[in-house]
């Protein structure tokens, strides 16, 4: 159940092993301002806080030129190197998101999740089920990219 009370209507979870200790794996995924290295077609600036605590704000463009959308979001969980989870505020975007780091033999495996409630209730979840299969390739191609990353990130 999200905060909100309401059960998200999507749900998206995405794994990969990592070839980096946790410790590095989390802080190259919470490296707000390189998500654009790795996360396709997404910029993510800090506006409140350190970016690095619960209660700071983050707000995400994903597109490209001037066609895309804002996701605002608020960092409720702060718990390193296991665990980030976001709020999501925006217009578009409701719900939260998680990012969490599991130890696995001499790397790490990071696992990605959604919970979010699909905007203009029954129309926005069928339109999940066009626009679902090409927001999963996305992002497990941003996954194989942060895999990659993570191999470069400084330690």
């Amino acid at each position: 159940m999200s905060p909100a009370g309401r059960a998200p209507a999507i749900h998206l979870e995405l794994t990969t092993p990592v070839a980096a200790p946790p410790e590095v794996v989390f802080a190259a995924a919470t490296d707000w301002t390189r998500q654009r290295e790795w996360m396709l077609g997404t910029q993510v600036h800090v506006v409140a806080g350190s970016g690095h605590s619960v209660g700071s704000r983050l707000v995400a463009f994903t597109g490209a030129a001037d066609l895309g959308f804002l996701d605002t979001m608020e960092i409720t969980v702060w718990d390193p190197p296991r665990r980030c989870e976001v709020r999501h505020l925006g217009r578009l975007l409701r719900g939260f998101g998680v990012f969490s780091v599991r130890p696995h033999g001499r790397g790490a495996v990071f696992v990605w999740e959604e919970h979010l409630h699909a905007p203009l209730g029954p129309l926005g979840v069928a339109g999940w089920t066009l626009l679902g299969p090409l927001v999963r390739w996305g992002l497990r191609r941003s996954l194989t990219t942060f895999a990659s990353f993570c191999q470069e990130y400084p330690r």
